[in-house]
């Protein structure tokens, strides 16, 4: 069975992402030691509240490094919410700038919506070779934001949906995936997204279905 490191930096909520990687079929460790770190399969990088905030807790563990490392490494590797954001250059929320970690240029930014945060289930326009949505490019899933990305990172399979305007929903970049929504509260659609990550990992054999 795949190993995979739920990364412990302070941020709230990760039980639930814990659980649902648990259900897809991985063991599942909620750990900031490189060490054990370093002996996983996978590394999921959860990410609630402030983009700031999620920065510092990120570099207080030295998170930022350990996951610019796995990107370029190759080694599997999924934002979630915040996660994803952060994985771009920059977050600019309510008029501070704070440098991300830098896996993609281009900016976060202020959802331009008539309701904000986007709250809710909403279907998402994802590329027909996506492994990342596989058996559920047609579903909805959870959001919960009030800032998104919206510039294509290079090199890149993007995943968008719709809110007010288009915005960013998943990245895949190489064994390098993020999601701008929970799929740990999307229900059987992030249950089968996760599956799929879960079956890139090396040995992993076919995805699940």
């Amino acid at each position: 069975m795949s190993t995979v490191a739920v990364l412990d930096y302070g941020a709230g909520n990760v039980r639930s992402a814990v659980r649902a990687v648990e259900a897809a079929g991985a063991d599942v460790v909620l750990t900031a030691d490189h060490a054990v770190i370093d002996d996983a399969d996978g590394l999921l990088v959860p990410g609630v509240g402030a983009y700031s905030a999620v920065m510092a807790g990120l570099k207080r563990v030295g998170g930022d490094h350990l996951i610019r490392t796995w990107h370029e490494s190759q080694r599997p590797l999924l934002g979630i919410c915040v996660g994803l954001q952060v994985f771009f250059a920059r977050g600019e929320e309510h008029g501070v700038k704070t440098e991300g970690i830098g896996l993609w240029p281009g900016a976060v930014t202020a959802l331009e919506a008539p309701v904000v945060p986007h709250m809710g289930w909403s279907k998402v326009s994802a590329p027909k070779s996506s492994q990342m949505f596989e058996g559920v490019a047609e579903e909805r899933f959870y959001f919960v934001h009030s800032y998104a990305a919206t510039d294509t990172p290079p090199n890149t399979m993007v995943t968008t949906a719709t809110h007010g305007s288009s915005f960013i929903a998943a990245v895949e970049d190489g064994t390098t995936w993020a999601a701008q929504f929970h799929p740990e509260k999307s229900s059987d659609a992030g249950a089968r997204l996760l599956r799929n990550w879960l079956g890139t990992f090396p040995g992993a054999g076919a995805t699940a279905h």
